[in-house]
């Protein structure tokens, strides 16, 4: 009777005292008296625990593929296979700038060039964050994009931080969502300050506003993202307005929608490329290559253009 009593509060005063320790380390471990032979032995015996962290950062190895903290894009001569997922576990994202968010340019053709971003308005010497946790790829400088982070995030995406007037990180660092990479500049290829934030997934840039909300909210769109070819190419998007959004959370919906849906326009009196353009939340780009014509084209009233929605 006293042996049992002696090994139930054993027990007991073990599991408290090692369950204080749960926050700082990834098992618990239980002392466990025994009689053998009437002699008292003491078994330790441990359990693993299972944390949020020990998920994201221990069981998924990020580096595993494709990991080159001296190339900004790793992935350039793979090729990708569409729709494919993106899963995240978190519902929110960090803002990378710590005011409110006003986007300048966003992901689309811009003066005959893809831009493969969205920018957003800061002061130089403004603070930027990470909007997940990840590690950091790259923390160099980068042609055109000036100083710039690169962090993988451990769902596979990647977002670049670019223009940058400091960096301090360094390639390899674990990284919290929330955590500071930088101050904002304007670095590289730039025409004043902002932040140009690049998203990415196995080196296909993916329009930003497709996969994050950059309202006040700073919401993740959803949990389970399929992603089609026309969110990875900007030339089916005008970097001056948001493109109409159709978000896929199953396959069977992007496969579905691999059916390009048409539209015939007739252009009217007083059209112009940019209007129809800006009308039907299109790109210029798109509409000359759906139709064979070029930027400088002459349009006439009556004539039937196809646009790709």
């Amino acid at each position: 009777m006293k042996l049992s009593l002696f090994t139930i509060l054993s027990i007991v005063f073990t599991m408290c005292v090692f369950a204080q320790q749960d926050t700082i380390q990834n098992s618990i471990k239980i002392t466990i008296p025994k009689t053998v032979e009437k002699s008292l032995l003491i078994e330790e015996i441990e359990i693993p625990i299972e944390g949020k962290d020990t998920k994201n950062k221990q069981i998924v190895d990020i580096k595993a593929g494709y990991w080159d903290t001296t190339v900004y894009n790793p992935y350039r001569n793979t090729v990708s296979e569409f729709p494919f997922e993106i899963k995240f576990k978190d519902s929110t994202y960090s803002s990378p700038v710590q005011h409110k968010k006003v986007i300048t340019s966003r992901y689309g053709w811009r003066k005959g060039r893809p831009h493969k971003g969205i920018d957003i308005d800061l002061v130089t010497g403004d603070s930027v964050v990470s909007m997940l946790d990840g590690i950091v790829r790259f923390a160099r400088y980068s042609r055109g994009h000036g100083k710039t982070v690169v962090v993988r995030h451990y769902n596979g995406i990647e977002t670049t931080y670019a223009h940058l007037s400091h960096i301090a990180v360094k390639a390899n660092d674990t990284i919290s969502k929330g955590q500071y990479l930088g101050k904002g500049g304007n670095t590289g290829r730039s025409r004043g300050s902002h932040l140009h934030l690049v998203t990415s997934y196995k080196g296909e840039y993916i329009h930003p506003e497709y996969l994050f909300n950059f309202d006040g909210s700073n919401s993740i769109r959803s949990q389970n993202i399929w992603v089609t070819r026309k969110w990875t190419r900007p030339s089916y998007h005008s970097s001056k307005s948001l493109a109409k959004l159709t978000l896929f959370e199953t396959k069977e919906a992007a496969l579905a929608s691999l059916e390009k849906q048409r539209k015939v326009y007739v252009v009217r009196k007083g059209d112009t490329l940019s209007r129809i353009s800006k009308r039907n939340r299109t790109s210029i780009a798109a509409i000359c290559r759906t139709n064979k014509i070029k930027k400088t084209s002459t349009l006439r009233i009556g004539q039937k253009l196809i646009l790709e929605l």
